[in-house]
Formats: structure tokens, C-alpha cells, sequence
């Protein structure tokens, strides 16, 4: 979700690679970066009403929000990147706050500076009352397991917050300019990216609490955790050089979202993750997302208990939230 407005921080701090915004009519808006036509979104993007409705149309008794990771801005000065954090999450907490049992919300913070983004972690969770952070696969190209983030990390597991990793700044991405490569490839790619920085580099390990959600069911990492975990045990002095505790040991650390867009990706996920480390994702409202959240959880025709662990239970589990305010 993005607020209907923001600051031109383009003009006030200079440079390129910021965000605008310039609406259309007929509830619609473009995203503009650099000036030049980023995204057309729709009122959906925005209008919190109008998400509750398209919401009860599909059955969705509440939805998580968070910004869009192009949002993120680890490539700007850390001091103007928290200036735009703060006004998301300002606002993101005001749509929650407008409908509590509807919404639930996840911050975000300026990672470039471990410091300010642990400071505002802090804040999204004490004072916004948010269930956890949503931040990149890289930030602006620094792997996760580097040591500058380990506090912060641990600081999430000391709040007891959530971590959902979602793929920006595609592995690859100028040597794909065509056929949106960037995101039906690397995205995926991005993802195993994350996971392996998180497991290799001992931040799993050395947090046991730390719960980690990553998005488009963990990207390409569930099919090849295989092969990754045998480069572990082939190669320890080139894998295991911070951890030597093998990566197929630790998958099961992660929590994973379902949107994998077909129902045999689902089932092999479901198996080789289990049912209680698997929650329902939309990426609503996008074009990748699916279309009728939910629809591919269902068509699997599992029993109760299992659908709805995937519909709900393992969502509210990940956020440390009770079943009763969203009943």
C-alpha cells in the first residue's frame, strides 16, 4: 500500500531514484521515477475502503500491509530514506488504525543504516504497535550476513518481530532488459539470495527466536535447497566458512508465503516446507499477484485443518498474533 501523497524528496534532497506520484482521474495514478512513467497503479493502491471492499468480495477477512519494496531506497542517503520511511509508516499505521480487526501492518526502515533502521524498527513496533519489518533481499547490493545488520536483526528477535524478505534489485537485472525477466527471473534468484546469506552467514543460527518470512514461496530456494545444502557439505571450505550448520537443516527456519501461481509448485512447496510454515500471500494489488487470494489454496482441496492453517493460522502465528481480534 502507498498513501495518496508523498514528499517530492527529489526536489528537497537531490538526486535520482526517487518515487513520485501524479494522479490521473478515473482512479488511477502513475508512479513516476526520475520523471518517467515507473507503474500505473489503481485506487486499490491507495484507498483503504475500497481494499475492504475488494477484500469482502473474496472472502479476505483482513490483510498485512506493507510498502512497495521499489519503496525501499537503500541506494539514498540513510538521513532522507527514514524521512520517507517514517511518513509510510505513519501512514500505514493510520489505515490500521481505521479499521483494527480489518488490517495489521509491516514497517519499513532504512537498512543502509543499521542504526536509524533499528530506531525506527523500534518505533513501527512500541509506539505504531506494527507486527515486524518488511526489508529487501540486498541492500543496495550488501548481502544480509553482513555484520553491520546483525543488530538490527537481533533487535527483531528481541521485539519479538517479524522479518519478510522481499526480492528488489534483481541479481542480473541490467543483463535482462527484456521480456520482464527481472521479476519472473530474478526475483526468485533475489530470494535464495537472502535466505542463503541468512543461513551460510550464522544469523539464523546465532538468533533461534528470530522469525523470517520470504515472499513467492521462498523463490527458487525450496527446489534447490538440495543442491545448495550438497555445495555445504562438498565444499565447507568455501559454504561453511561462518556457519557449519547445514542449510537443510536450517530451511526449516522459514516461514514462506503460498503465491507460487500453480497448484503443483504449491504441493511440492507444502512438502517439502509443511503446512504450519505456510501462509496465504496475494500480492495484492499487483499484477503478479493472485487474482482471487486464496483461489490456489483452496483448489488443492486439502483437508480443514490444513487450509485453514494456510488460509490464517500460520499468518497470525508469523505476526504473534491472537486468532480472537481477527475472528
Amino acid at each position: 500500500m502507498l498513501p495518496p501523497e508523498w514528499p517530492d524528496l527529489a526536489a528537497q534532497a537531490g538526486g535520482s531514484g526517487w518515487l513520485g506520484i501524479e494522479h490521473c482521474g478515473c482512479d488511477r495514478a502513475r508512479l513516476l521515477l526520475d520523471g518517467k512513467s515507473f507503474r500505473e497503479i489503481e485506487s486499490n493502491c491507495w484507498d483503504a475502503p475500497r481494499r475492504l471492499t475488494e477484500c469482502d468480495a473474496d472472502g479476505v477477512g483482513a490483510q498485512v500491509l506493507s510498502t512497495v519494496p521499489v519503496m525501499f531506497m537503500y541506494q539514498q542517503s540513510a538521513t532522507h530514506a527514514l524521512a520517507l520511511h517514517r511518513y509510510l509508516n505513519d501512514h500505514l499505521a493510520t489505515v490500521v488504525r481505521s479499521a483494527p480487526t480489518r488490517f495489521a501492518a509491516l514497517g519499513c526502515v532504512p537498512m543502509q543504516d543499521p542504526d536509524l533502521a533499528t530506531r525506527e524498527l523500534e518505533r513501527c513496533v512500541q509506539d505504531l504497535g506494527m507486527r515486524g519489518v518488511q526489508i529487501g533481499s540486498n541492500i543496495a547490493g550488501v548481502n544480509l550476513d553482513d555484520r553491520r545488520f546483525f543488530p538490527f536483526f537481533r533487535r527483531c528477535a528481541e521485539l519479538n518481530a517479524g522479518v519478510f524478505i522481499h526480492p528488489w534489485n534483481m541479481l542480473g537485472q541490467s543483463e535482462l532488459p527484456k521480456y520482464w525477466l527481472p521479476w519472473l527471473v530474478g526475483m526468485p534468484a533475489e530470494t535464495a539470495r537472502a535466505a542463503c546469506a541468512l543461513m551460510m552467514g550464522g544469523v539464523l543460527e546465532r538468533l533461534p527466536t528470530l522469525r523470517v518470512c520470504l515472499a513467492h514461496g521462498g523463490g527458487s530456494l525450496p527446489f534447490t535447497i538440495g543442491r545448495i545444502a550438497h555445495g555445504f557439505d562438498e565444499r565447507p571450505d568455501l559454504c561453511a566458512v561462518d556457519c557449519d550448520v547445514s542449510p537443510q537443516t536450517q530451511f526449516s527456519r522459514f516461514y514462506f508465503d503460498t503465491l507460487v501461481h500453480d497448484a503443483e509448485a504449491l504441493r511440492f512447496l507444502i512438502a517439502r516446507a509443511g503446512v504450519a510454515r505456510l501462509a496465504l500471500g496475494s500480492d495484492y494489488p499487483f499484477p503478479l499477484g493472485e487474482r482471487h487470494p486464496g483461489a490456489l489454496i483452496r483448489s488443492l482441496k486439502l483437508d480443514a485443518r490444513d487450509e485453514t492453517r494456510l488460509l490464517r493460522g500460520t499468518a497470525l502465528e508469523f505476526l504473534g498474533l491472537p486468532e480472537k481480534p481477527f475472528a
